[in-house]
């Protein structure tokens, strides 16, 4: 198994608006990579950085792959963009990995940047049920991914009931306004019907994972044998 830096310093001599991607990446798919892209272009964001989770809250890792190959991936997959980045941060701290947490340990990291980040529209009506999900809105602007044709009438409806009153929604920007200061922005996404779920099906199969996920990605997992009933390497 390669090793790796414990921490990827981003450009610390400037201050940046830094938009952040969590999840397993089990494995990493061009999915995740065209949202990503794509709401660095909406918000006018310098860089995304990517979080792989070591210990998810909400789930377990599927095929209990080790968190140094989830991060092996993710840059693989990044390699030679300049725009994206990878922090192993979930994996320095003991305990589950709480984006609330996170997020706290990015401010102190880098206090002065701003960050946006990334859920998908279903997470986001889940919300509720994130561990100190109200002081979210607190730590970061956050960027709701909507798949094509979904409207929303008024995005207030989306919000748990229990904070509400903490937003106003802003017409002219199509966004909802925080008390805090910060914002809840929602960006039609390009949908690629594509499931780390389904990947590693393809791959217990004997079939290829390749134009789901990038070539290194995929050339990583079969170095690797990752998804196989075999013994890892």
């Amino acid at each position: 198994m390669p090793s790796h830096p414990s921490h990827l310093t981003l450009h610390p001599s400037r201050l940046m608006k830094l938009g952040i991607l969590g999840g397993t990446f089990n494995p990493i798919h061009l999915a995740h990579l065209r949202i990503a892209e794509e709401v660095r272009e909406a918000c006018a964001l310098d860089q995304v950085l990517f979080i792989p989770a070591a210990v998810p809250p909400h789930k377990t890792v599927a095929e209990d792959i080790p968190f140094a190959h989830r991060l092996a991936m993710v840059e693989a997959a990044i390699a030679g963009n300049s725009s994206f980045a990878v922090s192993d941060i979930e994996n320095r701290r003991a305990g589950k990995s709480f984006s609330v947490h996170t997020l706290e340990a990015l401010h102190r990291e880098r206090p002065a940047d701003e960050f946006y980040f990334i859920i998908g529209m279903d997470s986001f009506r889940d919300l509720h049920s994130w561990k100190d999900y109200r002081r979210l809105f607190e730590l970061c602007n956050i960027v709701v991914a909507a798949r094509p044709g979904v409207v929303v009438n008024d995005p207030k409806d989306l919000l748990p009931i229990a904070i509400m009153k903490e937003f106003c929604y802003n017409c002219a920007s199509k966004t909802l306004r925080h008390q805090s200061g910060t914002a809840v922005f929602f960006v039609e996404e390009t949908f690629l019907d594509i499931s780390s779920t389904r990947i590693r099906q393809l791959v217990v199969k004997g079939r290829s994972p390749r134009y789901l996920v990038p070539s290194a990605v995929c050339n990583y997992i079969e170095r690797h044998g990752l998804y196989r009933n075999k013994e890892r390497v």
